[in-house]
């Protein structure tokens, strides 16, 4: 068993002796250890950048007695030396956040996070923006925190200018910027309840990628500013059941097949001055996914229609707003659409470089301005760009090898040429770096091996450590060596011939028994399961309770390329779950799985197709568990799931198919429903209509609801009563392993 790197090679040897010197057999992984500080994963910092002098790797850095607490460090690049640069609980005032910035983290998915959980360099390197508790500091390397601003009300989506002359910030609706140290002043109008200025409006925080609605351009002389007209959406009462109360919010949420808000662009001067409207087309009915200034200074305005099938490319004259389709992208199939990224650069000559799935793979284009030059052609996904040096004639991103890795690559910028592989196949690996492409940090995971990062050079090479992360003696995974588990991995041919890729994580099994298996899954677009990184320890407490622990990738999901996404164009709830089915049925085949003794698990789009699957198959699944499902997807929100199925108002039938509810009442297998009773993503009226349904028919099921909790029903005492309500409730229903 391959444990960790370099010095590493007697790790396996320690191991052993650790196990001599302080224990008799391995301890007990339990939920409650899964969930408990410090994390079993060791150290998990986040949110890396580069100083802009070069001089110092930040990062966010959680604490071992509180994982979800983080604090800013930085590493001095010169002498090799960590210091923790500002301290969360030194400057934190405890103060409550505002609806809209608690809202804003779960569209991030940091809402369980506390602390620093954001930051931003000064552009002369003097220090960093730190925003905490709904105020605003400025970090200085020195150690000197200056407080910035000190309200009730939270400072959303807080930036300094590039040049550092100002802080601007979201509050009540309007965007304010200031001298930074003086006073700052609104330079939006205050309009009613339904007007927001710069801020994202809510599906492009959740769906698009998109969390700002406002940007400065490179010498702090104009802003693009997003005035959001929310009237058109409709209101859902969305009731945050809490365990000694209930809140009421009318939210503005606009389910598919209903009208988007109106998003309109502004330029203006850091006053608000010389303000003019942006010309974003005759049709309202559509969508800004990505703003940024050129090097030319004109302003580029990504505009994808309201079908997800069109992106037009419009370029702006700044001082009069008008504008002109710089290219167009298209999807890459009839049936299909078009996937948002943050891959693409302006490049110093004013060409950009370009992310596009137009040859059916994830690729990189250079445009400048008239001809398109494809400069890689990987026939497995390009999925992220690293970074450029220009001076180098340099591309670094990541790729997928081999369906189950990422590694990190680098190529020409300037034309097509052969990819050199920069990082270990042993691993899957993502990266960043630093402005100049000097740099690189990369991370790092095995099934054995939890995630490490390393500054690495233009060629691949380590420097040295940041994050070693090694399973040494006083790392908190290291008792439970002697037990973990490494995944097999395989393939299952699709009725159309496609490899699926599965893994299985087996428990100690006696000769002549047999298993029960918990079946994980997701299915939905987007994440992929499968995959030989580091899977924590959740996977590995269920494989000790004597559980086989299996996944699968359907088709639809990602990092397969465009025919491997497709098949669930405007036909969700189909193709995934015959996928699943072959999955379970060969399952049924190992003479060592107890074929009836198969329980599914799954959350968000996972809870959906617990929910398909147990319909679609009465008797071939024992148990199902179904976590924060959409049961209707008329319930969901219009960018996601429009992009999939259309238009309810144009395909009724498509989405009458994708429902969970009018064959809810087929489901005769043991059912547990869990839900947060606050959820603003999937709303709890998605599971309050199943119940009816069941209910109503004398269907019985179980039923686990967490007041107060989102959609995501996590937290050190939270998560451990999940888990083992989910176990108990197997037990209930007899799916446990032999005796």
């Amino acid at each position: 068993m391959r444990l960790f790197l370099a010095a590493a090679s007697a790790a396996l040897l320690s191991t052993t002796a650790l196990a001599d010197d302080h224990m008799t057999s391995t301890p007990e992984l339990t939920f409650e250890r899964v969930f408990a500080s410090p994390s079993l994963n060791g150290p998990s910092p986040r949110a890396v950048q580069f100083s802009p002098d070069g001089r110092y790797l930040t990062l966010l850095r959680n604490r071992a007695e509180d994982s979800s607490r983080y604090d800013l460090w930085g590493f001095d690049l010169q002498t090799s030396e960590w210091r923790m640069l500002v301290d969360s609980e030194a400057i934190g005032t405890g103060r409550e956040l505002s609806e809209d910035e608690k809202m804003q983290r779960e569209r991030e998915r940091v809402g369980s996070l506390k602390g620093i959980i954001t930051y931003q360099w000064a552009s002369d390197a003097s220090g960093v923006l730190v925003p905490i508790d709904g105020d605003l500091y400025f970090a200085k390397l020195d150690g000197d925190v200056q407080r910035l601003t000190d309200t009730e009300e939270s400072e959303l989506n807080p930036k300094l200018s590039p040049k550092a002359g100002y802080v601007s910030f979201i509050r009540d609706r309007q965007l304010w910027v200031g001298e930074v140290g003086g006073d700052a002043a609104p330079i939006t109008p205050k309009e009613d309840d339904t007007i927001r200025w710069g801020e994202a409006e809510f599906v492009a925080q959740e769906e698009m990628g998109r969390l700002t609605g406002y940007w400065w351009n490179g010498n702090d002389t104009r802003l693009a500013v997003q005035r959001t007209d929310e009237s058109p959406v409709g209101i859902v009462t969305r009731a945050a059941i809490g365990a000694t109360g209930t809140k009421v919010f009318d939210q503005r949420y606009p389910v598919a097949g209903s009208d988007n808000a109106i998003v309109e662009l502004y330029v203006m001067d850091p006053d608000g001055g010389n303000r003019v409207k942006v010309d974003l087309g005759e049709n309202t009915d559509i969508y800004i996914a990505r703003v940024n200034w050129g090097p030319d200074d004109y302003l580029y305005v990504q505009r994808q229609n309201r079908e997800q099938t069109v992106l037009d490319m419009l370029k702006v004259d700044p001082s009069t707003g008008e504008s002109e389709i710089w290219f167009t992208e298209k999807a890459a199939r009839e049936e299909y659409w078009i996937n948002l990224s943050d891959n693409y650069r302006f490049l110093s000559d004013g060409s950009l470089l370009w992310w596009s799935e137009r040859d059916g793979f994830g690729n990189f284009y250079r445009f400048d301005g008239s001809e398109w030059t494809q400069l890689t052609s990987l026939k497995e996904p390009v999925t992220k760009l690293v970074g450029i040096n220009e001076d180098k004639d340099q591309l670094f991103f990541t790729a997928v090898e081999g369906v189950l890795t990422e590694q990190v690559y680098s190529a020409s910028l300037s034309g097509p040429s052969e990819p050199k592989r920069l990082t270990d196949t042993d691993y899957t690996n993502t990266a960043s770096m630093d402005p100049t492409g000097s740099l690189m940090l990369v991370s790092r995971s095995a099934p054995d091996q939890p995630t490490q990062s390393y500054l690495a050079g233009d060629l691949g090479q380590r420097l040295t450590w940041v994050e070693e992360n090694a399973l040494s003696q006083e790392h908190p995974y290291t008792p439970f060596l002697l037990g973990h588990t490494m995944p097999e991995y395989g393939t299952i041919p699709a009725e159309d011939g496609t490899e699926l890729h599965y893994m299985m994580l087996k428990p100690d099994m006696e000769p002549g028994k047999n298993y029960p298996v918990f079946y994980y899954h997701y299915s939905g677009p987007g994440p992929q399961i499968v995959d030989k990184g580091w899977g924590g320890a959740l996977a590995q407490a269920i494989v000790d309770k004597g559980y086989i622990y299996f996944a699968l990738d359907n088709r639809g999901t990602a990092n397969r390329g465009v025919d491997f996404e497709q098949p669930i164009y405007r036909a969700m709830g189909g193709v995934e779950v015959v996928d699943q089915k072959t999955g379970a049925e060969f399952l049924k085949t190992l003479d060592f799985v107890d074929g009836d003794k198969i329980a599914l698990y799954g959350w968000s789009y996972g809870g959906y197709m617990t929910l398909k699957q147990l319909q679609a198959d009465p008797g071939l699944y024992a148990a199902g568990i179904s976590g924060a499902p959409v049961t209707k997807w008329e319930l969901y929100d219009t960018h996601y799931t429009e992009r999939f199925m259309g238009d309810p108002r144009e395909v009724p039938e498509a989405y009458e198919a994708a429902s969970a509810i009018p064959d809810a009442t087929k489901i005769s297998d043991p059912l547990l429903l869990i839900h947060g009773m606050a959820d603003d993503n999937v709303v709890f009226e998605n599971s309050s209509e199943l119940i009816s349904v069941l209910q109503e028919n004398n269907v019985p099921f179980d039923m686990m609801l967490y007041p107060g909790y989102t959609h995501r029903v996590s937290g050190e005492q939270i998560s451990p009563h999940m888990w083992n309500s989910i176990f108990r409730f197997l037990e209930a229903h007899g799916v446990t392993p032999p005796e």
